[in-house]
């Protein structure tokens, strides 16, 4: 009989190649970029703070003793400011009592939505790559992971593999838009597509929007907008992403308040509260004004160009995201069709640390993504332009 960590390593491929227990590839790479002094463009998170003001009112939040549990459900600034942003940004309206929960992280919301609908002999089903934590919870859950393939060079699914994919046992929908890996952001058709689909066969849709303020090119379409959506969604985001405190943990659910109080009942046996004295700061955050996430978007779009000249002087064949702080590269351009055996050797040839895809897939699909390999451009643009200079010299080396 297997153990809950190695159906859960294995529904998410978290085991490092080597097959050490527990230890991940990214552990891994970071652990070569450290051993090396590689710049470390596989992890991915920021390497500057966000805003100066968020800051300051964390620190004086804790100098005036915001330092014990919040409500399980989050203080009522953020939960209040959480739904004024989903109004302002989309002309949704959630109602902060009933409709709102604080989480830790995003990944806990997920956590908690898939412990709270996924059972035994139910199918959830993702876009494959996929954020890790899916394959790890959909495990956890025991249920079926059942996943459509994104299709280079802009990632997007094939409609007919979508439907084919829905059946009836598929309870819950993941979906991750901006997408992580990727980059790609799915298009009008694609979303409602999903939600026709899981209109149809009763499923819920969880849709991770982690990254909505970081596209590059039209405004990001919360799935809960969309005709026949709303009763049946739930929205994910938080503040680590669009505001650079990936270390505070403060996510957020919304959606219609009986999956909301599902959700909820899961959670207090998770963490129950936590990031008390963030949860103000957060608040304030959301409440910045527009110019705050259209500069920080264009901000990041100079550093994308600035990876992908690099990237297309290393040779590798790139494609270019419109959303998220990611960027795939091919690497068989250069004779290298297992990314994972040149993200071993890129720390010492080059010194820049990357991520394989395939450790975002499962089995079928680590092969169709074997040659892909992600980079991470959410660094200061000193340290992204060393990386481009360091990743020219690649095709001169291998």
């Amino acid at each position: 009989m297997t153990s809950p960590w190695q159906r859960t390593a294995a529904g998410a491929n978290l085991l490092s190649a080597d097959g050490r227990l527990g230890v991940t590839i990214f552990e891994e790479m970071t652990g070569l970029a450290v051993r090396t002094g590689a710049i470390n463009l596989g992890q991915g998170f920021p390497d500057e703070d966000g805003p100066a003001e968020m800051a300051a009112a964390a620190r004086q939040a804790i100098a005036d003793g915001a330092n014990q549990y919040a409500p399980g459900k989050g203080l009522p600034i953020l939960r209040e400011a959480v739904a004024g942003h989903q109004q302002r940004f989309y002309g949704l309206d959630p109602d902060p009592d009933r409709e709102v929960l604080i989480t830790t992280g995003a990944t806990e919301a997920i956590a908690a939505a898939v412990l709270a609908f996924a059972e035994p002999g139910d199918e959830v089903l993702t876009f494959e790559p996929f954020y890790d934590s899916y394959g790890a919870m959909i495990a956890l859950a025991g249920a079926q992971h059942v996943t459509v393939p994104l299709h280079a060079p802009h990632f997007q699914p094939d409609l007919g593999e979508l439907a084919a994919a829905f059946g009836p046992s598929t309870r819950l929908v993941i979906l991750n838009n901006p997408h992580n890996p990727t980059g790609a952001v799915f298009g009008r058709e694609v979303l409602q597509a999903v939600v026709d689909l899981a209109a149809q066969h009763d499923a819920i849709i969880i849709s991770d929007e982690v990254y909505e303020h970081l596209v590059f090119g039209e405004p990001h379409v919360p799935v809960a907008t969309l005709p026949g959506a709303a009763d049946r969604t739930l929205s994910i985001s938080s503040a680590g992403k669009t505001f650079s405190f990936t270390g505070w943990k403060v996510g957020w659910v919304t959606g219609p308040e009986e999956l909301v109080a599902r959700v909820r009942t899961v959670k207090q046996f998770l963490t129950y509260s936590s990031g008390t004295p963030f949860q103000g700061a957060v608040a304030l955050g959301l409440g910045l004004p527009d110019d705050f996430f259209t500069e920080a978007a264009a901000t990041l779009r100079r550093k994308r160009d600035i990876l992908a000249e690099g990237l297309r002087q290393a040779g590798l064949t790139v494609y270019l995201p419109d959303g998220t702080y990611f960027i795939t590269a091919d690497t068989s351009a250069i004779g290298f069709d297992d990314a994972l055996d040149l993200a071993r050797r890129l720390p010492e040839l080059v010194g820049v640390a990357a991520i394989p895809v395939s450790v975002f897939c499962h089995e079928d699909g680590a092969k169709r993504t074997r040659s892909l390999l992600r980079f991470a451009f959410c660094k200061q643009e000193t340290v992204l332009k060393e990386a481009a200079d360091r990743l020219a010299r690649l095709s001169e080396l291998v």
